[in-house]
């Protein structure tokens, strides 16, 4: 058969499987994480401020790190292994590794510094909570840090197509959160969640940094290489995307920090539930085409990049549409799942909004590669912005009206806006 040929061809139904496999198993092991975080804190009020405490971070590392490396440096290192070979490919990602630590080193301790006097316009909380919050995003830092280092690493890995160590790293790094809830709490309360993710990153970390190295990678730090001047100019816009779609999670959790305890902690794992779906199939698929599709993109050659499109979407669409409505009938079994039984009528609405979204943001997540592939990543900023400002503005005005119910829904017609940016300008021809 002919797809299939095409598809095997470049291996992607292995890498795919590969990639899904373990991303069905991070997921997994991020559910029970979110079970036992539930089950350990019933009030809540502790996961509140765990959850609302990667924000900051999150967006300075997303706008200062992974802007520059997530879907830009595996071209860039494809085209240095065939320029330089292996030295090439060593000299940029330790350039890359070295300058993205210190760069988001510098910000993270500036943001130590300031963040009490940020906390009024990032959360509601107060007393207790709002102690937790501050001490637990200062912790998150560091965690950051590390996955500075893993995160660059990974896209050499992806590069080398060495996918189960990048797909099975991520079940490590929950796996600490769990270790720390279990064994930890007990003897540093509320900190020991906390206390396991760093952890779980330090592993994260060692265990790709060994894995590139065992695959013949020298490792080595520099501050600069030529190719990073081309990762800066390629990266701005993908700044702007990454940074309104993380300030659109912090703007957020403003809005659900405002509502009644519990509210961050309960769209937050409907979104982990949702994200298995998006995960085990659209980003699986997705990153397993996009190396292969960087290759036909570089060999110009327009029909194999077309053919990966399509049938990319076609089993997307197979595959993702089925299981968002499986989720949608089965909401009391996944709040049961998450041990939020208690808030089940609530999470449940919360969930079977967020599973009309999983065939939509699956899609994107294919078409933003296409453009990456091509080293266009302009237009998938302009369409992560629209996304961003579309589900704020909805989400803030319907939520006096909706409650909760309202940040899904935004989140819906901001994937649907972003969806049709890309779908309507996705790349015909290879120029």
């Amino acid at each position: 058969m002919r797809l299939v040929s095409v598809l095997s061809h470049h291996r992607i139904l292995g890498s795919a499987a590969i990639l899904g496999i373990t991303q069905l198993g991070a997921s997994i092991a991020g559910l029970l994480r979110d079970r036992l975080l539930a089950q350990t804190f019933p009030d809540l009020a502790v996961v509140d401020a765990y959850i609302a405490a990667f924000r900051p971070s999150d967006l300075i590392f997303q706008v200062l790190v992974m802007s520059a490396i997530g879907m830009i440096l595996v071209p860039l290192l494809a085209r240095e292994e065939h320029r330089r070979g292996r030295e090439g490919v060593a000299n940029l990602l330790g350039a890359s590794m070295g300058l993205g630590c210190l760069i988001f080193g510098l910000v993270a301790l500036l943001l130590t510094l300031v963040l009490p006097m940020l906390v009024p316009w990032l959360v509601n909380f107060q007393g207790e909570q709002l102690a937790w919050y501050i001490n637990f995003a200062r912790i998150v830092l560091i965690s950051n840090l590390l996955m500075v280092i893993g995160n660059t690493i990974g896209q050499e890995l992806i590069h080398i197509e060495r996918y189960w160590v990048y797909g099975l790293t991520p079940i490590v790094y929950s796996l600490g959160t769990i270790g720390g809830t279990l064994f930890l709490t007990p003897v540093i309360g509320p900190y020991g969640p906390i206390a396991g993710t760093v952890a779980g990153s330090l592993i994260y970390a060692l265990w790709r940094l060994l894995a590139v190295r065992w695959a013949g990678i020298p490792l080595r730090v520099r501050l600069w290489h030529p190719a990073i001047a081309d990762m800066g100019w390629m990266a701005i816009p993908r700044m702007i995307a990454l940074g309104t779609l993380h300030i659109r999670l912090l703007v957020l959790d403003t809005l659900a920090s405002s509502l009644p305890t519990g509210a961050i902690t309960i769209n937050a794992y409907a979104r982990n539930v949702q994200s298995v779906i998006v995960g085990a199939i659209g980003i699986a698929l997705a990153q397993a085409i996009f190396s292969p599709m960087c290759r036909a993109a570089a060999e110009g050659n327009e029909r194999k990049f077309q053919n990966f499109i399509r049938r990319g979407s076609f089993f997307m669409l197979l595959l993702t549409i089925p299981s968002a409505l499986i989720l949608f009938l089965i909401p009391d079994l996944v709040a049961w799942i998450v041990n939020l039984q208690h808030k089940a009528p609530l999470f449940s609405v919360v969930l079977m909004l967020y599973a009309f979204s999983i065939p939509i943001e699956s899609l994107s997540y294919l078409f933003i590669r296409a453009f990456f592939a091509l080293h266009n990543t302009r237009l998938p900023a302009i369409a992560h912005s629209a996304n961003a400002i579309v589900a704020i503005a909805l989400s803030w005005s319907l939520l006096g009206v909706y409650g909760l119910p309202a940040i899904p829904i935004g989140f819906i017609a901001g994937h649907v806006v972003q969806l049709v940016i890309l779908w309507w300008n996705v790349p015909r021809r290879i120029s």
